[in-house]
């Protein structure tokens, strides 16, 4: 994700509504909204590592659509593959989870408007001196790549990178994006793709472990899902674009990807 964007915005109020914004917002009246999230995915949502505690820039967006629309949060843990179908039964109200806005899913369920767009890059080891790029990675058949199924790195692997087979062996699944990565810190897989917003969280908590190579795929934006039909997706529209207007979001941007450090 290219972060390196206009952050001119006053350290005052950044995490808070103007009154005049704040008066335009619906209220929800305090109502219960179940929001679903995986808690694998650095710095959007994750485990603190020195605390246990689940936090991301995607708990602070959240939290914050919760004061300005004035609706009570209730977090609930699921696993990635079960998560847009869950939404789309109507088992949550919402799900967080990286979920890039895409038309297929879009079949499934609603999309709030986007509130971050990222780029697609390869995540390696360190000492990763084999490939540079897909073609590269491609060319050296005994190369493995790590992705959950029905991911957008997925789909990237299998058509951009691959033969479009999506059985290829050199395919590695897990249930979870964090189980791809200790694969690829184990050796088990020599690459995960990832958006960039990942990448670099786990690039600047482990330097010496993590590196991001190559050129970025393409870009992809980011959308809380849910249930077709929702009566809250525009109120969430309405909290998303209050807070890019009033720089919250770039705000949540530096904190997260510019000055935060997983386990410091």
């Amino acid at each position: 994700m290219r972060i390196l964007k206009s952050l001119a915005v006053s350290a005052l109020g950044l995490l808070a509504a103007s009154p005049l914004l704040a008066q335009a917002l619906p209220d929800l009246g305090g109502r219960e909204v179940v929001v679903a999230t995986e808690d694998a995915y650095p710095p959007l949502q994750f485990k603190d590592p020195k605390t246990g505690e689940a936090i991301g820039w995607e708990y602070d967006a959240m939290t914050e659509l919760a004061k300005r629309l004035n609706f009570t949060l209730v977090i609930e843990n699921a696993s990635w593959d079960a998560m847009i179908a869950a939404v789309s039964a109507g088992q949550f109200d919402v799900a967080m989870n990286g979920i890039t806005i895409r038309e297929d899913r879009a079949e499934q369920v609603d999309f709030t408007e986007s509130y971050m767009r990222s780029e697609m890059f390869m995540l390696v080891r360190a000492d990763e001196d084999r490939f540079n790029d897909g073609a590269t990675f491609a060319a050296e058949e005994d190369l493995l790549v790590g992705a959950q199924p029905g991911t957008t790195p997925f789909y990237v692997a299998v058509y951009e990178m691959l033969d479009g087979n999506e059985q290829n062996p050199r395919i590695k699944l897990f249930e979870n994006f964090g189980a791809s990565v200790q694969a690829l810190t184990a050796g088990d897989v020599d690459l995960v793709l990832t958006d960039g917003t990942a990448g670099n969280g786990y690039v600047s908590a482990n330097p010496d472990t993590f590196k991001l190579v190559g050129e970025p795929m393409g870009a992809e934006d980011f959308g809380f899902i849910l249930p077709k039909g929702s009566d809250l997706v525009e109120p969430l529209n309405a909290g998303i674009q209050a807070m890019r207007e009033d720089g919250t979001l770039d705000a949540l941007d530096k904190k997260w990807f510019l000055d935060f450090k997983i386990g410091e």
